[in-house]
């Protein structure tokens, strides 16, 4: 198995702009890269809390809390970053909340976990091992239609339709129950002028996405963020697909805008005033950290931070 590479370690510490008694999340512990970069720059009052819905790599942040006070480990997805602050009583008291998305490496290198088409494994792909359903299951019984759209919508994949109906012919006489298996299928079912590149990726990419309700969690996220920051509290997010970074784009773009309140809200025309401000331009890896990690090659990092805001009233 392959060491762990942290993406824009010191980048997304250096964007967080760490306080020495600062207050920070970790909404993606995955195995503490980032969170033990941020407790080398944290002082003896600070403290950082540990999300992830993996239990392996809450045990990692778990061990990580037994050697170091600062930290708070909680097995949650960050879609209910909300509650978890609540349960804190850190809502509104945050000076730092760091998002890294996707998949990582130890779940991508681990072939039981099923999250990738180079190792035979079970198809699990399933973020939190203790959830119900996983790849196999949900490609068991899912409409041709269905299993189309989530390839297209979130693969980007324009041979779903093909990549599908394939899938469920196979299906129909044998259970769907290996990474190879689903591979050799999309394989198959790909024009072979494109098998230049593995025609697998986006499938087993989008499948994934479909399973953990990705992008669905970081809208959720993203919703509490105005509220779990303190004003001049930072959020970073790296994203390796780019419906994840036109998510975040979207929402730090609006928020800068002066448009952060949810629709319907009553609200006057002084209270529109920007909610954050964006720092710096979007960040990728540099080439040298591209070619010591090669899954750092899609990575963008975008940061703003809150600005004091007043909240609004009813007219």
């Amino acid at each position: 198995m392959r060491h762990h590479e942290t993406v824009l370690q010191q980048e997304a510490v250096s964007a967080l702009n760490v306080r020495p008694d600062g207050r920070y999340v970790d909404a993606t512990f995955g195995r503490g890269g980032h969170a033990r970069a941020i407790l080398d720059t944290l002082g003896a009052e600070g403290s950082l809390l540990a999300l992830d819905r993996d239990p392996e790599a809450i045990a990692a942040a778990q061990e990580l809390m037994a050697q170091d006070p600062r930290v708070h480990a909680m097995k949650t997805p960050f879609g209910t970053l909300g509650s978890a602050l609540s349960k804190m009583r850190l809502l509104g008291k945050v000076d730092g909340i760091l998002f890294d998305l996707g998949v990582s490496s130890p779940q991508l290198d681990n072939p039981e976990r099923g999250f990738s088409f180079m190792r035979d494994g079970p198809l699990d792909m399933r973020m939190d091992s203790e959830a119900k359903l996983s790849a196999a299951e949900w490609l068991a019984d899912a409409p041709e239609k269905k299993i189309a759209d989530v390839i297209y919508q979130l693969g980007e994949e324009r041979y779903s339709r093909r990549i599908a109906r394939a899938i469920v012919k196979v299906r129909t006489d044998m259970a769907i129950t290996r990474t190879s298996q689903l591979a050799d299928i999309v394989k198959q079912a790909h024009p072979a002028w494109e098998k230049h590149k593995h025609p697998a990726t986006r499938t087993f990419q989008a499948i994934r996405m479909h399973i953990n309700n990705e992008l669905s969690e970081l809208e959720s996220a993203l919703e509490v963020v105005l509220s779990s920051l303190a004003t001049g509290g930072r959020l970073v997010v790296i994203s390796f697909h780019s419906l994840e970074d036109r998510m975040v784009k979207k929402f730090m773009a609006r928020c800068a805008k002066g448009d952060a309140f949810p629709r319907g809200v009553p609200v006057t025309a002084e209270q529109l005033k920007p909610a954050l401000k964006l720092i710096g331009r979007p960040m990728r890896p540099t080439a040298d950290e591209v070619q010591v990690n090669s899954r750092a090659r899609s990575a963008v990092m975008r940061t703003a931070e809150k600005l004091e805001i007043e909240p609004p009233v009813a007219l």
